[in-house]
């Protein structure tokens, strides 16, 4: 392994991209800590903490889901605050768009062309979403003084004597400091796709994740060395020898799942039709078609937990209305992540769902059987064209069932382990759920691309056997 480290680092081109990338990775961690001129960032951590409750409230859930997916840090009001989570949300909206809305669907079937044009068309989106997704976020961190529904003394460094113009400006700055963050963003994305190496929005994800991994650690440490050590039997929130070997046990696991689901493949044999000219005979070649177990990828999991903040956030607020209603707590209660059996089953529902909502908008067999039909291939025992079609979308159906079963078992396991355990979120959500299965598909990816790299120079692949 250490010997096709080396080599990699002695292609030029390949070394220019992979210190080019990491470059880039680490103008956007530094970015990521720069705060806003505006607001008192002491005061705001004791707000969520405040809101969350120690780590397990609406807002402070709601934060760290979105921290999850989007590489976003709304915990702390920096410049890269939003991350690309209005650029994912651009790019999902054009993508269901363009499966409903024929314009945009011709434009899609144009290739290259109308592929930029699309991009286009999401980056203007991109920057209306910032705008809109900034200003709701200023406004709820000024608001949030019961006092007051302006920018407030609460939070501003040196608030002073502001009459509501200054406050109106304040607001306005910090709106189009985070829109211009996002679009820079979404700029060092485009960058790394274009002169490094790896998918860009892709690797920011997967750095903000990875960057959470040291203060998890430090999490699980503290508690070991606080103590003198490790014992067996420790009580609840305790983190004894039991606990800490189910952790390790579920994180080789879960990657090892993750890789399995990931890279596994359904393989449906098509054979090429014969074709005699003179005395030769060309095609009869028998090959596959490979269809992917998790079609859908990791956005069944971010749209379900996404939808299951509402009712969490609906319920919070009007329990602080109606605070002697004890129905309202006890469905608050019930959507409480890790805390509640209903929101689990909630959940892998929604799962199920999403997974083949997305697989029917991605995956089109009628689309792959005109393909087969005009390359001359088809698939042994059906005919071209329906039969073939019809083949395909019973195949996806049953192997989908296994793919969302896969998405369940792995977006439940942090809840369960931090439920039944003890176990702080922020710990569990690397053993398994929404972050551990962005950070094994994304190494893979950009495993796979410097594979290419190498075996275009006649090189052994990372993964090939020596």
């Amino acid at each position: 392994m250490w010997e096709k480290i080396r080599v990699i680092f002695t292609i030029p081109e390949l070394r220019k991209k992979i210190f080019f990338t990491l470059l880039l990775l680490a103008v956007y961690r530094v970015g990521s800590h720069i705060p806003l001129p505006v607001f008192n960032h002491e005061k705001l951590a004791k707000l969520f903490n405040t809101e969350g409750g120690g780590g397990g409230g609406g807002v402070n859930d709601v934060l760290q889901y979105m921290s999850a997916f989007s590489a976003s840090n709304l915990g702390q009001a920096t410049i890269f605050g939003l991350g690309i989570m209005p650029y994912i949300s651009a790019s999902i909206i054009f993508q269901l768009l363009a499966s409903v809305y024929p314009p945009l669907e011709k434009l899609q079937k144009e290739g290259e062309s109308g592929r930029k044009k699309i991009n286009e068309y999401t980056r203007y989106a991109t920057v209306f979403l910032c705008l809109g997704q900034s200003w709701m976020y200023v406004v709820y961190l000024s608001a949030n003084n019961a006092q007051t529904l302006s920018v407030n003394s609460q939070f501003l460094r040196d608030p002073g004597n502001l009459g509501s113009g200054m406050q109106l400006s304040w607001m306005l700055v910090s709106v189009l400091t985070m829109t211009a963050g996002t679009v820079f963003l979404m700029w060092l994305g485009e960058q790394i796709d274009e002169y490094g190496i790896g998918n860009g929005i892709s690797l920011l994800i997967m750095g903000n994740i990875l960057a959470r991994l040291p203060s998890a650690i430090y999490e699980v440490a503290q508690p070991i060395m606080a103590g003198g050590g490790l014992e067996l039997g420790s009580g609840r929130g305790q983190m004894g020898v039991e606990t800490l070997l189910v952790l390790i046990i579920l994180f080789v696991g879960v990657i090892a799942g993750v890789v399995l689901i990931s890279q596994g493949q359904r393989r449906i044999p098509t054979q090429s039709a014969k074709h005699v000219r003179g005395r030769r005979v060309y095609g009869g070649t028998r090959q596959y078609l490979p269809l992917r177990v998790n079609q859908a990828g990791v956005m069944p999991i971010i749209f379900a937990s996404s939808l299951l903040l509402f009712p969490l956030m609906i319920f919070s607020w009007l329990t602080n209305f109606f605070r002697d209603s004890q129905l309202l707590r006890n469905l608050e209660s019930s959507f409480h992540r890790g805390e509640s059996f209903l929101y689990n089953i909630f959940y892998v529902v929604l799962i199920y769902f999403f997974c083949y909502f997305w697989t029917a908008i991605t995956f089109n067999p009628k689309d792959m059987a005109d393909n087969l039909k005009n390359y001359g291939s088809f698939i042994p025992g059906y005919r071209p064209g329906r039969r073939t079609a019809d083949y395909l979308e019973k195949v996806m159906v049953r192997i989908t069932y296994v793919g969302a079963g896969f998405l369940s078992l792995v977006a439940i396991i942090p809840t369960i382990v931090s439920g039944s355990m003890g176990v702080p979120g922020s710990i569990a959500a690397f053993y398994g759920g929404t972050s551990l299965l962005i950070a094994v598909s994304v190494a893979f990816d950009l495993v796979q691309k410097i594979d290419s790299h190498l075996v275009m120079r006649n090189y052994k692949g990372l993964l090939e056997k020596g």
